[in-house]
């Protein structure tokens, strides 16, 4: 068991603190942590999120407290991925610089941003963001291990060949980690080889189930690793208060874990939110009670601690009760657990004493052995993650020819996208004009049980094998005037078809307004929000909810880079005996525009400029003439 603190930087409106002293204090507590033996040091990335988090910079904050302590590792939880955020290149380049100024201590945390506040702020479409995580993190790791990057271009990011440094000091580079909220993001992270970074604020008992899914998918098939190292492990984020005193404990801490839980469904649920006005905490404390964060339901009673006593409680209690309560989450398997005190109102000094206390009364607890326990689940798990890096697609080797050059990279980044890739920017935004902005009955007009039945038929079509599923969903579409249609999607053997009217035993069920589920899958509406208006209902496994949305009418699946499809590519161009393209088969670009009859251009030698005559110097007698593409000139062959 490892032990972190992690940090929104919260700052509720109308306290005595401001963000210069929010930022000063939380240094002073990192410090601490490091000195009494915590393990990790967590900061977020949030955006526009105001009294929730202000901590829009991470990498300044841990490189200020990289300079304060010794041994503490260093995590982003997490760096937001989506390019139109951070482009991946500067993302690498910033993990590099903070893994050599703290000697090697960065835990790489990755996500994609879910609130709405930060979604629209950047203009990032919610239907999009996971394929652009799955992108970017395959070309950030890419960067990580390969010198120079042999260049990148997908429908999310086009990027020339460079030498992208600094390099890290974590070979082949620091442990990637993702962002989990839900069993299915566990899993998620458990495929592509990551730390699972839980927010879900479950109990030991139900986190027990989690990990064995996780290191049941870490040990199997289904493992292909995002970046060029595995790191099985699994956090889960709990608010904390410690003092020898149950009642004091609970006075101190009780209203920041209650105001994190509110302020966190307030930004990612549908609660409105005005810039610059809504205040978070009045909100807070006129509604707590009505949200499930009852201060009167937290009571000191000497007895175990539970995560969630029909209000959020965490790790708010004496030090025996926390220590009892890490001991079950040890004994589920969980790697580490990460503590959340800087939240809502708590104090300074107060949390200062809670590090004090933990160091001194709790971790002694978890030391004895654990190095060896380690070691042991490394040895155990070794022969997994070697078969896992086996099937990751190796680091590329850059031709030896290729040469910067302004005017031909600006041409290809501002080239049209292939004709597919162009075809479905152009159906996805035909079909958001089609549904954005109309009332319900003008949509349901659109889209009768005719036009359904092709909408249903392109969603099978366009299903994702990659979800793994098999069974039957079934989707019932309801009108404004009481009528219904019912549809059915059958998966099996990786493959899907529809049919009209019920299943006999569907795996999952939604019921739904037609205009609602055009908005869903046009990107116009937020599945989150139609769940808790109660106008998007789901029965059966609801796990299997993002099995659903493997199907897309508007978008067809994207093909997971790790595992490029077989293709056949004829080369009109001239490249040397092994060496490699720059772009993957599925990356080649269009073939040269039928105007341009030149392939090839001529380089002249290194040496340029005017002589000592006055004459322009050119290539040297004898030396041979380097010749290139002035584009690629390859094609793609339909498959």
């Amino acid at each position: 068991m490892r032990f972190g603190i992690f940090y929104e930087h919260q700052l509720p409106r109308g306290g005595e603190v401001d963000e210069r002293r929010l930022y000063r204090d939380a240094l002073v507590q990192a410090e601490i942590a490091d000195r009494v033996g915590v393990d990790y040091l967590w900061e977020v990335e949030h955006h526009f999120l105001e009294e929730y988090s202000h901590s829009s910079a991470p990498e300044v904050f841990l490189a200020a407290a990289s300079q304060r302590t010794e041994r503490i590792r260093l995590g982003h939880g997490i760096v937001q991925l989506p390019p139109e955020v951070n482009h991946p290149a500067r993302v690498a380049e910033r993990i590099a610089a903070l893994d050599l100024v703290s000697d090697g201590r960065v835990e790489f945390g990755t996500g994609e941003a879910s609130s709405s506040a930060e979604l629209g702020g950047f203009g990032i479409r919610r239907d999009r963001k996971r394929e652009e995580w799955q992108d970017a993190i395959d070309a950030i790791t890419r960067m990580f291990v390969e010198e120079p990057f042999a260049g990148w271009r997908s429908e999310h990011l086009r990027m020339p060949p460079r030498n992208v440094i600094p390099k890290t000091v974590q070979k082949p580079h620091p442990p990637l980690w993702v962002a989990c909220s839900r069993r299915e993001t566990i899993r998620f992270a458990a495929r592509n080889g990551m730390g699972a970074l839980s927010f879900s604020f479950v109990e030991p008992e139900d986190a027990a189930k989690w990990v064995d899914e996780y290191y049941r998918i870490i040990g199997s098939d289904e493992c292909v690793p995002a970046g060029f190292a595995v790191n099985p492990n699994v956090t889960v984020v709990l608010p904390m208060m410690l003092h020898e005193d149950e009642a004091t404990a609970i006075g101190r801490g009780i209203d920041g874990a209650h105001f994190f839980g509110f302020a966190l469904a307030h930004y990612y649920g549908t609660t409105p939110h005005d810039p610059g006005r809504t205040n978070v905490w009045d909100e807070f404390q006129e509604r707590r009670a009505a949200r499930g964060f009852d201060r009167d339901r937290i009571i000191a009673n000497a007895e175990s601690l539970n995560v969630n006593v029909g209000s959020l409680r965490g790790a708010v209690g004496t030090p025996e009760q926390v220590t009892e309560l890490v001991r079950r989450y040890e004994d589920a398997g969980v790697d580490q657990v990460a503590f959340v005190l800087q939240a809502g109102p708590n104090k300074h000094e107060h949390i200062c004493e809670s590090l004090e206390l933990f160091g001194s009364s709790v971790l002694p607890h978890f030391l004895e052995g654990r190095e060896e326990r380690e070691n042991a689940k490394a040895e155990r798990l070794a022969p997994a993650i070697e078969a896992a890096l086996a099937r990751r697609a190796p680091a590329r080797t850059l031709p030896p020819g290729y040469r910067i050059d302004e005017d031909a990279e600006l041409a290809r980044a501002n080239r049209p996208r292939s004709l597919r890739s162009e075809a479905r920017r152009r159906v996805q935004q035909g079909f958001y004009l089609l549904v954005h902005g109309r009332s319900d009955a003008q949509i349901e007009r659109r889209f009768g049980p005719a036009a359904q039945r092709v909408l249903f038929s392109g969603m099978a079509r366009a299903y994702d094998p990659s979800a793994a599923f098999e069974g039957a969903l079934q989707f019932r579409l309801t009108r404004t005037d009481g009528a219904a249609t019912t549809w059915t999607i059958i998966v099996r053997g990786g493959r899907a078809r529809v049919r009209p009217g019920k299943a006999a035993e569907p795996a999952l069920a939604l019921t739904v307004a037609t205009a609602d589920f055009l908005r869903l899958l046009a990107g116009d509406a937020n599945p989150a929000m139609l769940l808790m208006d109660g106008r998007l209902k789901l029965q059966g496994d609801v796990e299997l909810a993002p099995a659903s949305a493997k199907c897309s009418a508007a978008r067809p699946p994207t093909e997971n880079p790790r595992k490029p499809p077989i293709q056949r590519v004829r080369s009109r161009g001239v490249l040397s005996p092994g060496t490699t393209p720059v772009h993957t088969p599925e990356e080649i670009p269009p073939p040269p525009d039928r105007r341009c009859r030149r392939r090839f251009r001529r380089v002249r030698g290194p040496a340029s400029g005017p002589r000592a005559d006055g004459r322009r110097q050119g290539r040297p007698l004898g030396e041979p003439v380097v010749q290139r593409p002035l584009r690629p000139a390859v094609r793609r062959v339909d498959r």
